[in-house]
Parts: structure tokens; sequence; C-alpha cells
């Protein structure tokens, strides 16, 4: 355990042990499942297990600098190896599936369905179906061009529902216009959603004493990676650009849920630079290449980009490279630690999406 996490769980002690109502044995159970947590392969606990009352006193309004380091222009950011930590996890990820295939001779199953010819989604694809055949997860897809019909779209959606060998299902985001993206990924099986962009799993998210069968794979690829750093998040001002379904949203509803200061940016906010620059943590998924330069970060910053943008490069072999939302010569001189591109989420976002799979299929079965 971190001594800021440590420092986290002492804090929380103190407001709570204040408070006459709050039992020993609640704070008991509270500082256990903080500093215990069941998970074995991943280091973040279960949500309701941070769950606790805002109770405020005059003495916990205080200024804490003690995570962010002194900036110095000759410092070069500390480099989050998203790559390294994503392999430790597959790992886990690849004995349990062993384990439960010679216990019970089964394995997991995730199906994705892809809807057009993106390069960006061809990527992911392509990156779920290395780390799940890695890990020895069974992959299957279904293609389908750009102007097919809704009703194909459902179909194939609907077949992998019924299907009980499939414990994952990935409806590849984003869809072509035409189709009625929340309509579609309403008919997602609750249980297979192994995204977790089903309405219940999100609304599970957002509320206080529940806990979502899933957690959207690439916020929880961050707050992951962000642990494994040994970066405190409770109490933090954290910015996030953008508020889509995929990562915006979901990403803010977790961070509050780890007791962060939440603010998020989007393309009307007025001043972004400016807000951006009190962050203690930024994360952004903007989809923009270099729109976050160094005059927007405060020196020693914490810098997680989840950008992932293709351009146009015809010295690549694909004829692109992958740049984030963040200038990354710019700010890797000013801030503390920062995620490369790619390198950093990327991987975390397919450890994840297996993770969420394994237990997906463990529930099915029935396997501990």
């Amino acid at each position: 355990m971190t001594k800021s996490r440590v420092r986290s769980v002492a804090a929380l002690w103190q407001i709570l042990s204040r408070k006459s109502f709050v039992t020993s044995s609640t704070l008991k159970a509270f500082s256990t499942s903080l500093i215990n947590p069941s998970n074995s392969i991943l280091m973040a606990p279960s949500l309701v297990s941070l769950d606790c009352p805002d109770l405020w006193t005059s003495s916990f309004v205080q200024s804490d600098r003690s995570s962010i380091q002194k900036y110095s222009s000759k410092r070069v950011a500390q480099i989050i190896d998203g790559k390294a930590i994503a392999d430790e996890i597959r790992s886990g990820i690849a004995l349990e599936v062993r384990r439960m295939k010679e216990s019970i001779g089964q394995v997991p199953e995730l199906a994705v369905i892809l809807v057009g010819q993106r390069r960006d989604s061809q990527t992911y694809v392509r990156n779920k179906k290395i780390g799940s055949e890695e890990v020895g997860i069974k992959f299957v897809m279904t293609t389908l061009p750009d102007n097919c019909t809704e009703y194909e779209v459902c179909n194939a959606l609907q077949n992998y529902n019924e299907n009980p060998s499939v414990h994952g299902i990935i409806l590849q985001l984003p869809l072509p216009q035409h189709l009625d993206e929340g309509k579609i990924l309403s008919l997602l099986s609750l249980e297979k959603d192994v995204d977790g962009f089903h309405p219940v799993n999100i609304g599970n998210l957002a509320l206080l004493g529940r806990e979502p069968l899933f957690i959207p794979c690439t916020p929880k690829g961050c707050i992951e990676l962000l642990l494994r750093s040994g970066i405190e998040i409770m109490g933090k001002k954290v910015v996030v650009i953008g508020r889509s379904n995929v990562v915006g949203l979901p990403m803010s509803l977790l961070l509050q849920r780890h007791h962060a200061t939440v603010t998020i940016i989007h393309a009307y906010t007025r001043n972004p630079d400016k807000i951006s620059r009190e962050a203690d943590i930024l994360i952004t998924a903007a989809g923009v290449p270099n729109l976050v330069r160094g005059s927007w970060l405060k020196p020693g910053a914490i810098v997680v980009d989840v950008g992932t943008n293709p351009v146009e490069d015809p010295e690549c072999e694909r004829g692109y490279r992958l740049m984030g939302d963040v200038c990354f010569e710019e700010a890797s001189k000013i801030a503390s630690a920062i995620t490369p591109v790619p390198g950093g989420v990327g991987p975390m976002t397919v450890a994840m999406l297996l993770y969420n799979t394994l237990e997906s299929a463990k529930r099915a079965y029935k396997f501990t």
C-alpha cells in the first residue's frame, strides 16, 4: 500500500471517527475495504467500499500539495508506462483463464460487432483480438458495412445475447450517424455489457451505494494507471476534457466515486486553458491532436492522455500514426508524470476489457 493511500485512509478515518453515530465496526469495515481490496488482479477496490458520507468540518478545508512535485524547467516528466502495467494485469488474467479451463473445461468468450471502416475503430478491434488470444479468451467478430441497416446491427447483437458461450459483447463505437446508438445499446444484455455502457451500468456508476456489473474500460484503466503509479486521487482537483458517453462522462463519475473534485471541459467551455491550469490531474479525451499545450498545465500536474488520433504519415507502415490530445513535447517539460500515445491508456483499455470479460464468465459459470 502506497504512503499516499495510507494518508487518504487516515484522513477519512479522522473525519469519520469524530462523528458519534459512526460505530467502531463501521470504521473497521471501511478501512479494511480500502487496505485489502478483494480483487487480486487489480488495485482498485469495489466502488461501494469507497462510499462514505460527505461530512464537512472547518478543519478539513486545507491546501494539500504533497503529491505534486515542485516544478523544474530542467525536469522531464515521468512516463507512465501503460503497456508494462497492462502486461502485468494480463498475466494475472491469463492465469485465471488457465485455471478456469483446467477446472471446468470452459474459457471466456468475447464477441465484437464492428460497423464501417473507421481506422481508429479497426485499430482498437485488432488490439482486442490480439489481447484476447494472448490470455486465452476466445474471440469472435461480426463485421458490417457503413451503410448497413439498424436491423442488421440489432440482429447480430441479439444473436450474441442469446449465445450462452459468449460472455462479453462489444459494439465498437462510434457507429455511423444513421444508426441510433442509444437504441441499439439498450438491447445489449446487461450481463454481457463488458464495455460498461448499458444505461443500468452507467446509472449504478453514478449512484452512491451501487456497484455496476461493469465499469467502462477506458476510465477503469485510467484509475488503475493512477493507483499503480502511486498517484493519489482523493481530494485532488481533476479536470476532464471531453464529455462523451464513452470516456468523459463515465470518467467524471468514476473520479467522483474516488473522491476527486472534478471539472469537465467541453467544446463550449470558455477559457479552457485557464481551467486546465488549475488541475492536479488532467485527463483528456477530446479527440483533437495537440489540443493541450504546455501552457495549459500547472507545473507538476499529472497528465493522462486518452486521445488516440490517426494522423496521415506516409512514412509509417499503415500510412498513419497515432497522436494524443496533448502536445507531448511541451507537456513532458511541465508535468510531473504523463502517459504516452501510443503505449499509455490504450493497452490499459484492452486489459480492462479482458478483465471484465473474465469476470462475466466467472459469474456465468459460478466459478470462484
